[in-house]
C-alpha cells in the first residue's frame, strides 16, 4: 500500500497507531439483548463466495434485515449489495473499514467471513462493541488468539457461533444417540478422512495492488508483503501467513465432528508429517498429511489430500436427498470403529451409516445441508441469549486439532506432548514459539481483552 494511503487508513481510525482492538474498548459496552418480536439488523465482514453465500442465507430468515456490508476489496459484493438494497434495504451500506460496521449502533450482529487470519481480531472487537457474531471455520488462525476469542465472548457476554453447520443437523444428534446408547461398543480407533482433489498452485508475479483493494487492510496481522493477484483468488488458502492448510480449511469441519462423536476435548499427545508430496509446487502447506492423536483409551487419526482426481465431495443437491455416499471414495468422512459396530459418518447431509460384522446396515440416518438449521440457531440464541450449537469455545477446541497437527508437522513432523489445561506443548519450546503467531502492528490482538 502506497504510505500516504497507509497513513490515511490510520488517521481514520480515529487513534493512529494505537491497537485495533484497544480502539474497539470505546465503542461502548455491550448492547441490550434482542427481544422475540423484533428485527434483527446484521452487518457483514468479507464478501467473497462464502460471505455473500451466508448473506444471501440469512436474508431468507425471519425478522432479518442487513445494515451494512464490508470488504476491504471493493470489486467484490457489489451485485449482493446491489440485490439486497433492491430487494429488503434501500438504506443498505457498504464499507472497506471493518471498524464502520462495529461503530454502527444500529447493527445487532455480525457476520466474519473473511480469510482465517482475520477472524479473531474482528470477533474480539465485534464482542466489545456489543454485538453477536457468526464466525466462519476454522474459529481461528492459532491457539491463543482462539482462546482470545472465547475469552471476549464470556466477558462481554455474546453469542458467538462458529461456521461448523453440521453439529446443528437433527441426523448428527441421532448419530451421537446411538454411539452414546453402547450399540457401537467402546471406540479404541477413529479415522478422519480429508481426502480431497486438486491441482497444482502456482503464485502469481508480483504486481501492484488494484485501485479498488485496501492491501495493508487486507493483510491485516500478516506479514507485509508483494501484493500478487493469486493470494486474494484463493491463493491465501496455501500460505501459513493466512491459514492452516486444508487441515485448517475444510478438514476442521470433520474434526470438529469427531470431537463431538467421541466426546473428548484435548489430546494428550499428536504427531504429524506429509509435505508436498504429489506436486512438489508454490504452496507452503502439505498437499498430503497425516497425524495421529492420542487420548486416554482411544487414537484418532486425520489423513489429507490435495490431488486424487477419483476423490470427491458431494454436491449440495445430493446432500438434500434421502441417498447415502459411495463411501470409498467420499472425500470428507469419518469412520468409528466400535468393538461391536462400525459407524461411517458424513458432514453436510450425508448422514451416516452402522455396519455389522456381517456387512449388514443395523442403523442410519440423514438429512438435509443444515446450513439453515445453523442459521437458526444462532438467531434463536441472540433472542434467548443461551449458547449455540457451535459456541466459541467448542469452536476452539476443535480448531485447536487443526493447530497441533500442522503445529507437530513444522516443528519437524515429530510427537508432542500437549497440556490442555494450559494449551501448551510440554517440554518443546520450538512448537510453543507457534502457538501465537507475530502480529503486525497495528493489527495486534492484546494480552487483556
Amino acid at each position: 500500500m502506497p504510505r500516504q494511503r497507509r497513513r490515511d487508513f490510520l488517521r481514520q481510525s480515529g487513534k493512529g497507531l494505537i491497537s485495533l482492538a484497544a480502539g474497539a474498548m470505546l465503542l461502548g459496552k455491550p448492547e441490550r439483548a434482542v427481544s422475540a418480536n423484533e428485527r434483527i439488523r446484521f452487518g457483514a465482514i468479507g464478501l467473497g463466495g462464502r460471505g455473500s453465500a451466508l448473506v444471501r442465507g440469512f436474508t431468507l430468515e425471519k425478522d432479518v434485515q442487513f445494515v451494512s456490508l464490508c470488504d476491504p476489496d471493493g470489486r467484490r459484493g457489489g451485485d449482493l449489495i446491489d440485490a439486497l438494497k433492491s430487494e429488503h434495504n434501500s438504506a443498505l451500506t457498504r464499507v472497506d473499514d471493518f471498524r464502520r460496521i462495529l461503530e454502527n449502533k444500529d447493527i445487532d450482529a455480525v457476520i466474519v467471513a473473511t480469510p482465517d487470519h482475520w477472524h479473531a481480531l474482528p470477533t474480539i472487537m465485534a464482542c466489545q462493541a456489543g454485538k453477536d457474531v457468526y464466525v466462519e471455520k476454522p474459529a481461528s488462525h492459532n491457539i491463543w488468539g482462539g482462546r482470545k476469542m472465547v475469552e471476549a465472548a464470556r466477558k462481554y457476554n455474546r453469542i458467538v457461533q462458529v461456521g461448523t453447520q453440521t453439529r446443528s443437523a437433527p441426523y448428527a444428534l441421532k448419530a451421537l444417540e446411538y454411539i452414546q446408547s453402547g450399540a457401537l461398543g467402546t471406540i479404541p480407533l477413529c479415522k478422519v478422512y480429508n481426502l480431497k482433489s486438486g491441482d497444482p498452485f502456482k503464485k502469481a508475479p508480483v504486481s501492484e495492488p488494484p485501485k479498488d483493494v485496501n492491501w495493508d487492510l487486507w493483510l491485516g496481522a500478516a506479514p507485509m508483503q508483494p501484493y500478487r493477484d493469486s493470494t486474494m483468488k484463493g491463493g491465501w488458502l496455501y500460505s501459513w501467513d493466512f491459514c492452516g492448510g486444508d487441515m485448517g480449511n475444510d478438514g476442521i469441519h470433520q474434526l470438529d465432528l469427531a470431537r463431538m462423536l467421541i466426546g473428548k476435548e484435548y489430546p494428550n499427545a499428536v504427531y504429524c508429517t506429509g509435505g508436498n508430496l504429489a506436486y512438489q509446487d508454490d504452496r507452503e502447506v502439505p498437499d498430503t498429511q497425516a497425524a495421529t492423536f492420542d487420548y486416554d483409551n482411544m487414537i484418532m487419526t486425520f489423513e489429507m489430500t490435495n490431488y486424487p482426481p477419483y476423490m470427491a465431495k458431494t454436491t449440495v443437491d445430493f446432500r438434500n436427498t434421502d441417498q447415502y455416499p459411495y463411501w470409498p471414495q467420499n472425500s470428507t468422512r469419518i469412520e468409528l470403529y466400535g468393538t461391536k459396530q462400525l459407524m461411517i459418518f458424513g458432514r453436510h447431509g450425508d448422514g451416516w451409516q452402522v455396519f455389522t460384522n456381517d456387512g449388514k446396515i443395523a442403523a442410519q440416518d440423514n438429512g438435509p445441508f443444515p446450513d439453515g438449521a445453523h442459521r437458526e440457531n444462532f438467531l434463536q440464541c441472540i433472542r434467548s441469549r443461551q449458547l449455540p450449537n457451535a459456541d466459541i469455545e467448542k469452536g476452539h477446541r476443535s480448531a485447536i486439532l487443526a493447530h497441533l497437527g500442522n503445529i507437530a508437522y513444522r516443528a519437524g513432523k515429530k510427537k508432542l506432548l500437549f497440556d490442555g489445561k494450559t494449551e501448551s506443548f510440554l517440554g518443546d519450546e520450538s512448537a510453543n514459539r507457534l502457538l501465537k503467531r507475530d502480529y503486525r502492528k497495528p493489527y495486534e490482538i492484546p494480552e487483556q481483552i
